[in-house]
């Protein structure tokens, strides 16, 4: 962990305790060493750093090129472990990095649904993360965010003090069976579809615990893979 990442990391924890009374739930389950995909649901700009601060190791972060562009942070950028893609989500490069990252014994955080959620209900997974745990073969993080969507949902510039919790579900590791495409008829495509559907339904299942105010609400039905096979 660089110093430049450690002023911002301990910044961001102090700042999300103060401002959300932000806390972990199970920090115990968090891999902190070795390859890992940590895959949280998305619903606020706040949601990477509040998923990179629930590790005690520096972890990488997908960032769109052009905050380059934008003073301070476009400077801070480049030193504060981000992978950099392009706006429209395409970027085999930016791939192939976080891909890279993984095998070589790095934490990157990825958001299976792709984008924030427009309305704070989780969303259909996208099969990019799907690719990346077939080729990296790295178990999954799942992670669940609460309250992020109160706190500064998208399309608001306003910015509430709602209280904000992550729950860390048991790692998934996925078996060489599991992440063969023959299992699919062949079909890459619906394999990394039901890698991505299998990792949305760990991030459902985290819970707040009991008597807690549930922000979250429910997940869309997926598509099964006989149905991306047949497409």
């Amino acid at each position: 962990m660089s110093f430049t990442y450690y002023f911002w990391y301990t910044l961001s924890k102090i700042a999300a305790r103060f401002f959300f009374s932000f806390r972990v739930v199970h920090p115990e389950r968090m891999i902190e060493e070795g390859p890992v995909i940590l895959a949280s649901n998305h619903q606020s700009y706040f949601d990477p750093p509040l998923v990179g601060i629930c590790s005690r190791r520096g972890v990488y972060y997908l960032a769109r090129k052009t905050l380059l562009q934008l003073p301070l942070l476009g400077s801070l950028l480049p030193h504060i472990n981000v992978i950099l893609v392009d706006r429209d989500g395409n970027d085999m490069s930016a791939l192939k990095s976080v891909i890279r990252t993984v095998k070589s014994g790095g934490g990157v955080v990825l958001f299976p649904e792709g984008t924030r959620s427009p309305d704070g209900h989780l969303q259909p997974g996208k099969a990019g993360i799907g690719l990346v745990i077939a080729k990296t073969r790295a178990p999954v993080q799942p992670m669940r965010i609460f309250g992020s969507y109160e706190a500064f949902p998208k399309g608001s510039g306003k910015i509430t003090m709602a209280p904000i919790t992550v729950v860390v579900g048991e790692p998934i590791r996925f078996t060489p069976a599991e992440l063969d495409p023959a299992t699919y008829g062949g079909n890459e495509r619906a394999l990394y579809q039901e890698l991505s559907n299998r990792v949305m339904a760990a991030i459902a299942d985290l819970r707040l615990p009991k008597g807690e105010a549930v922000h979250a609400k429910a997940l869309p039905t997926l598509p099964d893979a006989a149905t991306l096979s047949r497409s």
